[in-house]
């Protein structure tokens, strides 16, 4: 029992070698528990899902996966603004994480950019998804195959022109050379618009996440452009109806990226998907105010389906 509250709190690291780039990952809880792995977003990194909401996982009876992608925290990094993979890659390193790890199959829970990737591997490797999750999602490919659905609110969308009129400015190369200081409080504002307009920002708190991601960061540059980057790929939303995971969409009821509508259509597009909508919530990781809904409801999505067993340590 005691080295699983260990692995609990703090995790036990694991290096993952996928085709190209070594990824870092980390383990919490009994690996006698079924398994689930967390997909972050562009621009995050393993540490932006909550450590208490990981924990609240592990006392649930689940064994949490989370991993840095390609260009982010403590994995393989590539040239600022040359990134060379596509988000269909992201997808086999879920895939590939899976399998060094163990267990065959996994429950997968992916968020904004994550949940594209959760559902490319859902659709490319059904035989490793036990049950889906999808936060913060829109069906397919940003854009381009949603002319049925609303755009970013207008206030995302004069923060996006502002971002990129100060990035013609100054140049990527500017943010590696900045003072940890201040890539820290531009983290704070970039995440400040994505948060729910009807709660207060809790700028101290992620203040002291946006401290513990730029210490992680191999290269806070490649993690701040890359993913943002990416080719997408062929579009996919046509195909979403091939999905077999046990599918729950979560979303924000005030997302400024993608509208409500997004997260409703992303479930009307997956055969028996639930949607589960959540108040007072923007485009973010679920906010601590949302952890008495969410957490029972992905501890009931992932109970009872042939749970496949979390990965022991590789020596």
């Amino acid at each position: 029992m005691a080295d699983n509250r260990s692995r609990a709190e703090v995790g036990a690291e694991i290096e993952v070698a996928v085709d190209g780039a070594e990824l870092a990952a980390e383990l919490h809880g009994d690996p006698a528990d079924p398994a689930i792995l967390l997909i972050h977003g562009a621009g995050h990194c393993r540490l932006n899902w909550p450590d208490e909401f990981v924990r609240r996982l592990v006392a649930g009876g689940r064994c949490v996966v989370r991993y840095d992608a390609r260009d982010a925290g403590a994995s393989t990094t590539f040239p600022v603004g040359a990134p060379p993979y596509a988000l269909p890659d992201l997808a086999e390193d879920a895939a590939a994480v899976i399998d060094a790890l163990g267990p065959g199959r996994a429950h997968v829970l992916g968020m904004s950019q994550g949940a594209a990737v959760a559902q490319l591997l859902a659709l490319g490797h059904p035989d490793r998804v036990a049950t889906l999750a999808l936060a913060s999602g829109t069906p397919g490919i940003p854009g381009e195959e949603q002319p049925d659905l609303p755009p970013v609110s207008d206030r995302l969308a004069a923060f996006f022109e502002q971002v990129e009129q100060d990035a013609q400015a100054a140049g990527a190369a500017e943010v590696a050379e900045a003072a940890e200081a201040a890539v820290v409080e531009s983290i704070v504002e970039g995440e400040r618009p994505f948060a729910a307009a009807s709660r207060p920002f809790d700028e101290d708190g992620v203040r002291r996440l946006a401290a513990r991601v730029v210490a992680h960061a191999r290269d806070i540059a490649a993690q701040s452009t890359n993913p943002y980057l990416l080719d997408a790929g062929t579009p996919w939303r046509a195909r979403l109806g091939g999905i077999t995971a046990p599918t729950l969409v979560l979303h924000g009821e005030e997302d400024p990226l993608f509208p409500p509508e997004h997260g409703r259509a992303l479930a009307a597009e997956i055969p028996g998907a639930r949607f589960l909508a959540l108040p007072g919530t923007g485009h973010e990781v679920f906010p601590e105010h949302t952890w008495d809904t969410v957490v029972p409801a992905l501890l009931a999505h992932t109970a009872n389906r042939d749970d496949p067993a979390c990965p022991t340590r590789p020596a």
